[in-house]
């Protein structure tokens, strides 16, 4: 009889059996706490676009849609992009709907490097691109943000440094999760030219594409010179629309690397779900003054979120965009980030996330810790009256001090 204890994940995913999200969450759970580790809103996106889906469902769109994603969406995708970044994507064989934009990074790494090959994040990263890399067979090799006054730049040597004979492939992601920063262009124009130098695809996650502040511009990799032709660019509806838990994504590239993102897509999930697709469509079209509302919403909310740490001791990095604001906890603690986050879901009531779990060398980010602003201001105000509370904890725990 085979033995049932013994260890059956395979290795090269065994770092990957749990996530951060899980855990934290699990403790936000257990204590009642505000959970503002995880990034998802508290509240629905526009009313229109959620009446489609319904529609769409009464209307019997319940089977598999086309393999690429139907064309009402492929086609208000495409148009988007032309619209708002002047790049051209054949929505019939450029343009490939996802299961989320999770489904589409994983892939493009999938479809497009082989086993062995080297793929380059900029630490710190979300944690699914290293996944991701781990599932492809492939190596993971990091360049890195350095601080930049209150913000983080990328530097641009430990890039050139991180390239090899065997690299495939660079994933960047502006705005940047978990950082809240925005690529410059200098930034992407460096990056640019690494990859065109070395032959290099880039994989440029944009999910929070829309949702930049103080009237800073994203730029799309994808719209710089030499860059069309090289590039994967990944976004969804999830953060856009505040429903993540449509997931629906999509990738744009070139008929080449679609066709490669395609061939491993399509043993995955097949086809992303159907019902979405006309309502996404719908609020690509006709909902963008709900995407300016609510990026003018959330950097109201960051500002909220921001001040209210940096008045209660919190060494506060500057958010550019996305969902999130780091802050140095050095301050305000004696122990590490994730000592940190495991403490105040019960001391305080509030989750949060360590930045040092997405990064290679946690060393060099343990004292950062990652805040979410997408819920509802109410919820927000909850989260600091209890965060307000770490000075009263000093009192009780000895690695809590006074700011």
């Amino acid at each position: 009889m085979a033995d049932s204890s013994r260890r059956r994940t395979v290795q090269r995913l065994r770092p990957f059996e749990s996530t951060i999200f899980a855990e934290m969450t699990e403790l936000a759970i257990a204590h009642n706490a505000v959970n503002l580790g995880q990034g998802f809103p508290d509240s629905d996106g526009p009313a229109s676009m959620l009446a489609a889906a319904q529609q769409a469902i009464a209307d019997g769109f319940n089977q598999y849609p086309p393999g690429r994603g139907m064309p009402v969406l492929r086609n208000a995708i495409a148009a988007d992009r032309a619209r708002r970044y002047g790049t051209e994507y054949d929505p019939d064989t450029q343009v490939l709907v996802t299961v989320g934009a999770s489904e589409a990074i994983s892939a493009a790494v999938l479809g497009l490097v082989e086993p062995g090959e080297e793929i380059i994040l900029i630490e710190p990263y979300f944690d699914l691109y290293a996944a991701a890399v781990a599932l492809a067979g492939a190596v993971r090799r990091t360049a890195t943000l350095v601080p930049d006054g209150d913000g983080f730049a990328l530097d641009v040597d430990s890039l050139r440094r991180a390239i090899t004979a065997k690299t495939a492939m660079l994933i960047i992601n502006s705005p940047h999760n978990p950082t809240g920063s925005l690529l410059s262009r200098e930034e992407l124009t460096a990056v640019a030219d690494l990859a065109i130098e070395h032959d290099l695809i880039v994989l440029t996650d944009e999910v929070y594409e829309h949702l930049t502040f103080d009237g800073r511009e994203h730029i799309s990799i994808s719209t710089l010179p030499g860059m069309y032709e090289r590039t994967v660019v990944v976004s969804s509806a999830s953060k856009t629309f505040s429903v993540t838990g449509w997931k629906t994504g999509w990738a744009c590239a070139p008929a080449p690397l679609i066709d490669g993102i395609r061939a491993a897509k399509q043993w995955m999930t097949f086809v992303a779900g159907g019902p979405f697709q006309p309502a996404v469509a719908h609020a690509i079209e006709h909902e963008q003054a709900w995407i300016a509302g609510l990026r003018d919403d959330l950097q109201k909310r960051n500002a909220l979120l921001s001040t209210a740490l940096s008045e209660i001791g919190f060494d506060v990095r500057r958010s550019e965009g996305t969902y999130y604001v780091c802050a140095d906890i050095a301050p305000l603690y004696d122990g590490d980030a994730m000592s940190f986050c495991r403490a105040i879901p019960e001391r305080l009531g509030v989750a949060a996330v360590p930045v040092s779990v997405f990064t290679d060398h946690p060393a060099d980010w343990d004292r950062l810790v990652r805040f979410t602003f997408c819920k509802r201001d109410e919820t927000l105000h909850a989260a600091i009256d209890r965060l307000r509370r770490i000075h009263e904890a000093a009192a009780e725990f000895p690695d809590f001090r006074h700011g």
